[in-house]
């Protein structure tokens, strides 16, 4: 199907592909790590903790089975190297939960929103492609290198960032250890009844599983070489982001790739999903506190998410389906950033508000549905 198109251009059409399934999918199903977080926290409400929990379980299975009977080498992607950037991981995670709790959303949120029809998107996708580039090659990434390498551990030459328990195993005894750990997390999703009794988020999580082993199939299978000095990759979406604007101003000196196909793919697949189940509509920042506020989580997304490898999608299921510790490392300084934030918006906000005299007094914080702070999508 494929023979007469170069390996890059077959990365770039299955990341649109895939990258539509996960947009429709990631929309439908309302899945938002922010969302997850705050529903948690405020409402006392895990379901979509544990979409994102069961998605996590179903990309370890599946990469692993990959690499135990297919053609896929892990050591290939940038999860698995011998040198930990310990500091990027934390400071970056730290950094950009906090502007996710800014923004309202990840940077796969905000490509689920433009899909949606909300201009603010717009903006912040913008903030933070440029903020990316910045961070990666530009002014910015100077203050990353200066801060975070010297932070960075080196485990040595044959180390690896994978599980401990994986490194001290070999062939199929490793696969069957990653996918031990899969069906355990997989099966903490589904011990709670209200999960159970809400399909559309175990379907979420599942399908969103599979898609994210679809990139790794993708890239390090069917569109791998082993002549190309590329890394083999799965789904994240901040530097996808940069890579995209870049390639939409210098085309002609830049080849497409499974990243812009996957970030094109995704807003694509927002849209028919917004579209059919008739959500879609123009939006607008509320006000301009509010844009002030999204702007400065963009730009807090771009440099953190370069700075720790990756963002919720990229560290919290593509990374962690490697099962990196460098990755869960990422993922947990991410939480606790947004989680950070969501107090600084929420339980801060209401303390120091001062109402006027019979004026109303600011909802209680554990009123999610009153003081929401991430996408609220149907």
């Amino acid at each position: 199907m494929f023979d007469d198109l170069s390996l890059n251009l077959v990365r770039f059409l299955l990341g649109l592909g895939l990258g539509a399934a996960f947009g429709f999918v990631a929309r439908r199903g309302r899945f938002c790590t922010l969302g997850a977080i705050e529903d948690s926290v405020y409402a006392n409400d895990t379901r979509r903790l544990r979409t994102w929990l069961l998605a996590i379980g179903v990309a370890i299975v599946g990469v692993h089975l990959l690499e135990g009977f297919g053609e896929l080498d892990l050591t290939k992607s940038i999860y698995t190297g011998s040198r930990l950037e310990l500091g990027a991981l934390i400071v970056g995670g730290l950094i950009f939960g906090f502007g996710m709790a800014l923004n309202g959303t990840c940077g796969m949120g905000t490509l689920r929103q433009i899909g949606g029809g909300d201009l603010r998107a717009v903006i912040t996708f913008l903030v933070i492609g440029v903020t990316a580039m910045m961070t990666m090659r530009g002014l910015t990434g100077v203050a990353r290198i200066a801060v975070t390498d010297p932070l960075g551990v080196n485990l040595g030459a044959s180390a690896t960032q994978r599980l401990p328990l994986l490194a001290g195993l070999s062939g199929q005894g490793a696969t069957v250890a990653a996918v031990v750990i899969g069906l355990a997390i997989a099966a903490f999703a589904f011990a709670h009844r209200g999960f159970r009794a809400t399909p559309r988020f175990a379907i979420t999580g599942v399908l969103i599983g599979l898609i994210v082993v679809g990139g790794w199939w993708a890239t390090g299978i069917v569109g791998y070489d082993s002549f190309d000095t590329r890394r083999i990759e799965s789904f994240t979406f901040v530097g996808p982001l940069g890579e995209t604007l870049l390639y939409g101003m210098l085309s002609t000196a830049l080849s497409v790739d499974f990243p812009i196909g996957a970030v094109i793919g995704f807003v694509a697949g927002a849209y028919m999903a917004a579209v059919t189940d008739g959500t879609f509509r123009w939006q607008i920042p509320a006000s301009a506190a509010e844009f002030k506020r999204r702007l400065a989580g963009a730009f807090m997304m771009g440099f953190g998410g370069i700075t720790a490898l990756g963002c919720t999608i990229g560290q919290g299921v593509t990374g962690v389906s490697t099962l990196s510790v460098g990755s869960m490392i990422a993922i947990v300084s991410i939480v606790a950033g947004g989680r950070l934030g969501l107090w600084w918006i929420v339980e801060r906000g209401q303390r120091t508000a001062r109402p006027a005299i019979g004026a109303a007094m600011p909802a209680a914080a554990g009123n999610v549905r009153m003081t929401r702070v991430s996408c609220t999508e149907p």
